[in-house]
């Protein structure tokens, strides 16, 4: 190993020194045992060289109670942040009736079942010492979308929006007996696809909240996952005698 000169070094080591001087002034703190805690900034993995500048202060003590009033300290926000990035949501795929290949001026029938459409919660949580504090973040589903893939097609209802019913499902599942109903939830194809298909797309949102330690709670950005699906559209087959 080789020594090299740093001319900073000496303030570097000063500044280690005064901050070991000004911990030694409270012995470090080694008869409040169970009273408080020793706090320290904690990066991100993808936080920049300029947030963990506004971060970047010594280990400071900080007896159990509320969080210390510094800036960028933990709080239940953050936490539902932190909750937030790890929640997952089913990319759902739904249902339609016919199965098979649709036909021209009847309506296909579109639904999602309400065992599909549960919520999903994240909870994080810091518990260390004296101190514990969580946050829940909960996605629930509110709507879907109907995109038919042509513009040849009208969507059930107009709008092209299907909201969860009260029984907690999106439309309503075909059944025999339904044939001469309209579906709440669907799309009317107007035109064949030919050899080929219409690419149909649903997607689903769901709205996000969060609450936390002390009652705070809030709002979070919803999101909209789907799956696209082929529908084949053929013409009615009629024999005239």
């Amino acid at each position: 190993m080789a020594a090299v000169h740093d001319p900073g070094a000496h303030d570097i080591v000063q500044e280690i020194s005064e901050q070991n001087e000004g911990y030694a002034k409270d012995e470090y703190h080694k008869d409040d045992k169970g009273k408080g805690m020793y706090w320290t900034a904690q990066y991100r993995d993808d936080a920049s060289l300029a947030e963990m500048m506004e971060c970047d202060r010594p280990p400071f003590w900080a007896d159990n109670a509320e969080p210390p009033d510094v800036p960028h300290a933990i709080s239940p926000e953050i936490l539902a942040g932190l909750a937030y990035e790890r929640m997952k949501v089913p990319s759902l795929k739904a249902k339609l009736a016919p199965a098979g290949a649709s036909k021209v001026n009847l309506p296909t029938w579109v639904w999602l079942d309400s065992s599909q459409l549960e919520p999903v919660s994240v909870t994080a949580t810091l518990a260390v010492g004296g101190f514990a504090m969580s946050a829940t973040t909960t996605a629930k589903p509110v709507r879907l979308a109907i995109r038919p893939g042509t513009a040849d097609a009208r969507t059930l209802p107009a709008g092209g929006t299907c909201p969860v019913g009260g029984g907690g499902a999106i439309g309503e599942p075909f059944a025999a007996g339904k044939a001469d109903r309209t579906p709440p939830c669907g799309v009317t194809y107007l035109k064949s696809s030919g050899d080929a298909a219409y690419r149909l797309q649903t997607a689903v949102t769901w709205d996000t909240a969060w609450t936390g330690t002390g009652g705070a709670g809030g709002d979070l950005p919803d999101g909209t996952y789907g799956q696209p699906q082929d529908v084949q559209v053929r013409e009615i087959q009629s024999v005239n005698r």
